[in-house]
């Protein structure tokens, strides 16, 4: 037996379904939609569909757009000789947001994992290697995720990439500003060391 009303319950259930959402973190969701008037249900609703119904993928770098071309690769002020390749969609606002890189972006929609079954074959690495046909790209920076499925993706990129004399580069790695040396485990503060620079 359910402890709310069959809809509440099922609402809940379906907030439990979230990534990061516990049963009370769902409950708490569920409550507020229906205390909310039924214009903000319904509004939340028809998001919650338009996101199915009017995003895809964009045609040239396979980052979330409502058009054919996401807003990177229509805009004509962005560098056409870099390109960022990042895991996935969200990885680009972190980069964005740093303000300093304005070429266009790659999204491979994963990493390479033997373990979860995902090899080179289930990422956009084809449409990758078709932009690159155009002879305008000149550097490809690699901006997988510091995890080890990353780490194997960004090597397999770059031998795939150097024979076809593009530079290709990685993102540094290492010691996060405002922190402290004494919690860095090995593999960071040896990425740190690798990646120094001449002051």
């Amino acid at each position: 037996m359910s402890d709310f009303a069959e809809p509440l319950q099922r609402l809940v259930e379906e907030f439990r379904r979230l990534p990061g959402i516990g049963h009370k973190s769902a409950q708490r969701l569920a409550f507020y939609v229906l205390r909310s008037p039924r214009a903000d249900a319904e509004r939340l609703a028809q998001t919650l569909l338009d996101v199915k119904d009017k995003l895809g993928l964009c045609a040239t770098c396979n980052n979330i757009s409502d058009a054919e071309l996401c807003p990177y690769c229509r805009n004509p002020n962005r560098d056409q000789t870099q390109i960022c390749v990042v895991e996935e969609a969200h990885n680009i606002m972190p980069v964005e947001s740093t303000r300093t890189f304005s070429g266009l972006y790659h999204v491979l929609h994963g990493a390479i994992s033997p373990l979860r079954g995902i090899g080179p074959e289930q990422l956009k690495i084809k449409s990758l290697l078709a932009r690159l046909s155009t002879g305008d790209v000149e550097e490809i920076i690699l901006a997988t995720n510091p995890t080890v499925e990353g780490e194997a993706t960004a090597s397999y990129l770059a031998r795939l990439l150097k024979p076809l004399g593009v530079k290709v580069s990685r993102i540094a790695m290492g010691i996060p500003v405002g922190s402290d040396l004494e919690y860095a485990d090995e593999v960071t503060m040896s990425k740190s060391l690798e990646n120094r620079r001449e002051m």
